[in-house]
């Protein structure tokens, strides 16, 4: 078979070697403009560092230094370092005690994790280092040493939020991400202050159950959780029983009561104030007493001659007139 006929019967193969070759000329192409790239990273490092070599050059040939050199006092250095080092700590603790930034980003948590242990020993390190005020005394070995550890913690915490932010939850498995959505789900309603304490309870516990055996929380991201779970209604959500009113909301009632009724709820045996000041029976006014007949008015005069004959039963004497 010569060479003109096996290109006849497989000339289809030029359109997948055409496809393998623009794939190598593709990769070939990024990977030279990366080396141009970093080329040029490269000479302008090289160009910054040749000015500042150059500047501290002739700084030290003239003996001259810049008017706000000035050396900074170990106090002032210290306060600052102190404001780097607790501005990380509470970066990390929103991570820490916030449980759904913890769902969100589980790996801020791992000390599996390879970025996240080496921020934790960058912290134990700072936090060993630390001077217990700004006012201590340290030599300039110890300054240099807590300042450099401040620096690493800050490198490495960015580092690690950046790869928790990065992989999210992907180091678990299908059914434990979907137990993630649902934990996170559940924390949206149980710290809602428009669902009801018993629907707030009830996330919570569910909220429990779904992170057990998928993170590790901790004490104090605990009682921050309860502390949001457990918040009051707002007030006037729900209004009060009548029966758990004390005196002065009686009273009050019962004002209300008898200016909404009027004279025709008490003309009506204070039937209308008993409905207006609910079921409580202390609510209700006592009704106004019925009208009886009118008083006879005394007549003037002398009184009637008493009379020996005794009336016989049934029958109406009346007095004779006086002549």
């Amino acid at each position: 078979m010569d060479f003109w006929a096996f290109v006849g019967g497989y000339w289809w193969l030029a359109f997948p070697l055409l496809g393998a070759a623009g794939g190598v000329a593709g990769a070939w192409e990024k990977a030279a403009r990366r080396r141009h790239k970093r080329r040029l990273e490269i000479l302008k490092a090289k160009s910054e560092l040749k000015a500042a070599q150059s500047g501290l050059r002739s700084q030290a040939l003239t003996g001259a230094t810049p008017a706000d050199a000035a050396p900074e006092s170990q106090a002032a250095q210290l306060e600052r370092l102190f404001a780097a080092h607790d501005t990380v700590t509470a970066r990390w603790l929103e991570y820490e005690l916030d449980v759904a930034k913890l769902i969100a980003f589980p790996a801020m948590s791992d000390g599996r994790q390879p970025l996240t242990a080496a921020y934790l020993r960058a912290k134990r390190v700072a936090d060993g280092l630390r001077p217990p005020s700004a006012k201590a005394r340290l030599t300039h070995q110890e300054l240099t040493e807590y300042r450099n550890a401040v620096t690493d913690y800050e490198v490495a915490f960015d580092v690690a939020e950046r790869d928790a932010r990065r992989i999210k939850d992907s180091s678990f498995t299908e059914a434990e991400r979907k137990r993630l959505d649902t934990a996170q789900q559940l924390l949206t309603v149980a710290v809602d202050q428009a669902a009801t304490p018993a629907e707030r309870q009830l996330a919570y516990r569910r909220v429990r159950e779904e992170l057990d055996g998928l993170l590790s929380l901790s004490d104090e991201a605990i009682d921050v959780l309860e502390q949001k779970v457990a918040l009051e209604l707002p007030a006037g959500a729900s209004s009060p029983r009548p029966d758990a009113a004390g005196p002065g909301a009686a009273s009050s009632g019962g004002q209300g009561a008898a200016a909404s009724g009027g004279r025709g709820a008490r003309s009506s045996g204070g039937r209308g104030a008993a409905s207006s000041a609910g079921a409580d029976p202390r609510l209700t006014p006592p009704p106004a007493p019925a009208p009886g007949p009118p008083a006879r008015e005394p007549k003037t005069g002398p009184p009637p001659a008493p009379s020996d004959v005794t009336p016989a039963p049934g029958r109406i004497v009346r007095p004779k007139p006086t002549p």
